[in-house]
């Protein structure tokens, strides 16, 4: 029934008639794609999804489930199975699933085909990329590279990282890199409280709200994914399905999606759907060595009512200090302070001695004695979080007795 459906698609099918035969042909002859039931001996369909990522990662396998149970399903996304459907399925929705598979296994024939001669110039323009993400380090120079070869990626994308290290302008990054003209729609999980929010997003049916609709044919951003519950997590699986592949979807989280499923705190499925294609954006500390670079960039962006932007410009000691601090906002705390830094400056050229205390070295810091009465607490209360609330450290730096810790 199954070859019969397919073939007015144009597709040229193979039949096999259990999970032993089938194997033994894909040994003989890779195919494109394999459209699995699990029920079936000897051979289960998992069984044989497990066996051909072993003979083939690159295999693309469809899973046929019965039942309207998800237990089987979810376990065959968790061992590599690109999608499945659940009996009975409708036509359409069979050769629906069945273009996006193909049109995956041709992105993922077309990667491996550019790893392969790196020579060749690409299709595209990756230019942006490169130029946009600012850095030299092999932390940046790994994330430059993994990007270029996501621009043209039809799967989805899951950004992940610590708030602040650009995770949004990654997305609007790989999404003008690739199609620029075509809308890119931005939603925020943390908004799910609003009293609309599941309308534009879910819809009715489970088939789309408004800002689905809006996305189609170019790229749907679900930022901080995480932050939904877990009732909206499940419907908007329904919604992935229904997605089509026109539309592209990239998600981001501040959390391991992984962990939050081993807790039970995010929906199995879902994540099975978005994470196929992870990309870790590393934070501000592991790219320290990108900081001047980072830092001049700011300088060049931010307006002075004396200077103008490119005269002005920080001391070796002043970018030495700023390298050393843990920035745990990332590059969206070092934006704010350069800006700020940059923008109310008196001075052309910015020391040590110009950064906010915290960032200066303890030999920087002024004495107790050079600060007025109501600057006293705050000076006291940066060098105990400095010292790590260590008071004996704290009173030797503070040249004071122990009445001023309290």
């Amino acid at each position: 029934m199954l070859e019969a459906v397919v073939a007015p698609t144009g597709l040229s099918t193979v039949f096999a008639t259990d999970g032993e035969q089938a194997l033994a042909k894909y040994k003989k002859q890779k195919f494109d794609l394999v459209l699995a039931d699990v029920d079936m001996k000897p051979m289960d369909g998992i069984t044989l999804l497990k066996q051909l990522k072993v003979l083939d990662p690159s295999s693309v396998v469809i899973i046929m489930t019965a039942y309207a149970s998800t237990e089987s399903a979810i376990q065959a996304l968790k061992f590599g199975a690109f999608d499945y459907l659940q009996k009975p399925f409708k036509v359409d929705e069979l050769i629906k699933t069945l273009k996006r598979a193909l049109d995956y296994r041709q992105f993922s024939q077309e990667q491996e085909a550019n790893a392969a001669t790196p020579a060749v110039a690409p299709s595209i323009s990756v230019g942006d990329i490169e130029s946009q993400i600012i850095g030299q380090s092999p932390a940046t120079q790994r994330l430059v590279q993994q990007l270029k070869k996501l621009v043209t990626a039809k799967t989805p994308v899951l950004l992940q990282g610590e708030a602040g290290t650009g995770k949004r302008q990654i997305a609007e990054l790989l999404h003008n890199a690739s199609n620029p003209s075509a809308p890119f729609v931005r939603v925020d999980c943390t908004h799910n409280d609003d009293p609309d929010f599941r309308d534009q997003l879910i819809g009715e049916k489970n088939s789309g709200g408004a800002k689905v609709e809006e996305a189609k044919g170019g790229t749907l951003f679900l930022d901080n994914l995480p932050s939904l519950p877990l009732e909206i997590q499940q419907a908007l699986v329904g919604v992935l399905k229904s997605l089509g592949g026109s539309t592209r979807l990239i998600c981001s989280s501040t959390v391991d999606l992984e962990a939050q499923v081993d807790e039970g705190a995010f929906d199995d499925e879902l994540f099975y759907r978005v994470a196929s294609l992870p990309v870790v954006l590393p934070p501000l500390r592991e790219r320290a060595e990108d900081i001047p670079l980072l830092v001049k960039d700011v300088i060049h962006r931010t307006a002075n009512p004396t200077f103008p932007s490119n005269q002005i410009e920080f001391t070796d000691d002043a970018l030495q200090a700023l390298s050393a601090h843990y920035w745990p906002g990332n590059i969206s705390e070092l934006n704010q302070v350069i800006s700020k830094i940059v923008a109310t400056t008196e001075t052309r050229v910015i020391s040590s001695r110009q950064l906010p205390m915290r960032l200066r070295e303890m030999t920087d810091w002024p004495s107790l004695a050079d600060y007025l009465a109501g600057q006293e607490k705050e000076y006291i209360a940066t060098v105990l979080n400095a010292c790590k609330d260590d008071k004996a450290l704290a009173l030797k730096i503070l040249k004071c007795d122990a009445s001023k810790l309290k």
